[in-house]
């Protein structure tokens, strides 16, 4: 039991008083609320968004951010777009920022189903061409080691013969690709290996994106690694790695396009990460927080229509996977060719920089997002390269429709950039705090909580004596928590630390 209310020290009486008049205190500001996602300038994207959405009836953002992801890795391959400063890859990375029950996996599910279907068709093909690889080898090496044994021989005339054939032999036979399209929680060492062995146009997906944040690839020792070769890969640029072990390797010519679905819980931490934002690493990503549907999915049924165009984007996204990409000698070596803007197209994205830069100026209202406004212009362009080449990947100019329709949409992430750069402003321990919060009133069965059992069950990142201190600090500030007197009884033992926890329906 707990001690009486008459043996609370007065300032604990006083602070109880206060929390009963108003209630605990939040944490965090309250994030406002979006403008509506401009579902117009999709173009050849609508259709399947509007179908997908009738279909789970989620926010139409996750859907929009699947079906853009999804085009970029299958077009990502064929072509860098014009920008103004140069040509960029048609590559883009998503970050869609969600609660669980928003049926973010039932909308990929829905829009990556022609890439599951072409790596299951792949696979099957790639395991046939294998064991051929693996008999030509198995030849080639015989003959080889047959040939050098004869050339270090005493036979003058015989050395000189297996010598020439040597030469004649050419080169070890080379593997079939390895057929997977997207990775899901990677390394980069992991990704690099896939691009060793696989397609030189990859995408890193997940619908649950907090083991990727949280994981191997993004903690203390490897964060940096990974931002830095993931903007890498953003930019084109090759990515080199020298290792004592593995010796020095390039990756010229890879593409990378990557859909990010996390809550908000898990993405808080990054967006307030100062290396993700201090490397331009989170401005390479068009991120989105829409408002939640839950409550609201009440229609049954959904029309019959709206499947018939998800199996028509389906079947597309098949036809453009299967579409032999542009390399040269090396087949793991992209080439892609260059899509130009169009005189009319250039024009406007001018005009779009233009207004942007302006905005970014001291006291002007981008000010604060100037990593995002610097690469706004470049965003434009490569979502009208995109939406271009969804409509044929033979295009030969960007229409000024598709870069209106890139614009469009590239004003619309700013602004939820701009939106959403308070929560990056939430400093680490405040974070932690709100996770402590959270686990505290969800999945804790009591009213009371000591240290220890926090350390014991609660959340993994609060399970140190050293992390625990600050959130429990937060919390009892900010009236979330009251500390029990010192002795206080907590199932069956009395204790020198323990807490009263707040409940906003039943506050002290």
């Amino acid at each position: 039991m707990t001690a009486p209310m008459s043996n609370i020290n007065p300032a604990f009486a006083a602070s109880a008083q206060t929390v009963k008049a108003e209630g605990p205190q939040p944490l965090m500001r309250e994030i406002p609320p979006g403008e509506a996602y401009p579902i117009e300038a999709l173009g050849p994207l609508r259709a399947v968004v509007e179908a997908v959405q009738d279909i789970t009836q989620a926010p139409v953002a996750i859907a929009a951010q699947s079906a853009l992801s999804v085009a970029s890795l299958a077009v990502q391959g064929f072509a860098d777009v014009e920008t103004l400063g140069g040509d960029a890859p048609c590559s883009l990375f998503c970050l869609t920022i969600a609660e669980s029950g928003e049926r973010k996996s039932s909308c990929d599910r829905l829009l990556m189903k022609g890439v599951r279907d072409h790596e299951r068709a792949q696979a099957e093909t790639y395991r046939e061409a294998f064991a051929e690889y693996e008999v030509a080898r198995e030849i080639w090496t015989g003959k080889r080691k047959r040939l050098m044994t004869e050339a270090a021989g005493g036979d003058k005339m015989k050395a000189a013969g297996a010598e020439a054939d040597l030469r004649m032999l050419g080169p070890e036979p080379r593997a079939p690709l390895y057929p997977r399209v997207t990775a899901q929680e990677p390394t980069f060492e992991g990704l690099l290996k896939l691009y060793q062995i696989g397609r030189p146009s990859l995408g890193l997906f997940s619908d649950e994106a907090g083991g990727f944040i949280g994981g191997h690839a993004m903690n203390s020792d490897n964060r940096l690694k990974t931002i830095a070769g993931l903007s890498q890969l953003w930019n084109g640029d090759t990515v080199d790695r020298i290792r004592s072990g593995d010796g020095a390797s390039e990756y010229p010519g890879r593409r990378l396009a990557m859909h990010m679905m996390a809550q908000p819980i898990a993405a808080r931490p990054l967006l307030a990460d100062p290396q993700a934002s201090g490397q331009g690493f989170l401005a390479r990503f068009l991120i989105t927080e829409p408002p939640s549907a839950i409550g609201t999915r009440l229609r049954r049924g959904h029309d019959p229509a709206s499947d018939m165009a998800v199996s028509a984007f389906s079947s597309q996204l098949r036809g453009i996977l299967e579409t032999p990409l542009p390399t040269g000698d090396n087949p793991q070596e992209l080439a892609p060719v260059r899509l130009p803007l169009s005189q009319g197209a250039r024009e406007l994205l001018w005009r779009f920089y233009q207004a942007v830069e302006a905005a970014q100026a001291t006291g002007r209202q981008m000010e604060h997002v100037r990593s995002y406004g610097s690469k706004a212009a470049e965003q434009a362009a490569r979502i009208a390269g995109v939406l271009t080449l969804w409509g044929g990947v033979e295009a030969p100019e960007v229409t000024p429709e598709a870069m209106g329709w890139g614009i469009t949409l590239a004003q619309f992430y700013l602004g939820e950039a701009r939106r959403l750069a308070e929560a990056g402003l939430v400093s680490e321990e405040t974070a932690k705090a709100e996770r402590l919060r959270k686990w505290l009133l969800e999945s804790w069965p009591h009213d009371d909580v000591t240290p220890r059992e926090i350390l014991r069950m609660g959340p993994n990142s609060l399970r140190e004596g050293k992390a625990l201190a600050g959130p429990l600090a937060a919390l009892e500030r900010n009236g979330w928590l009251f500390r029990l007197p010192d002795g206080t009884e907590v199932r069956g033992a009395a204790r020198k630390e323990a807490y009263r926890i707040v409940r906003p329906a039943h506050a002290l």
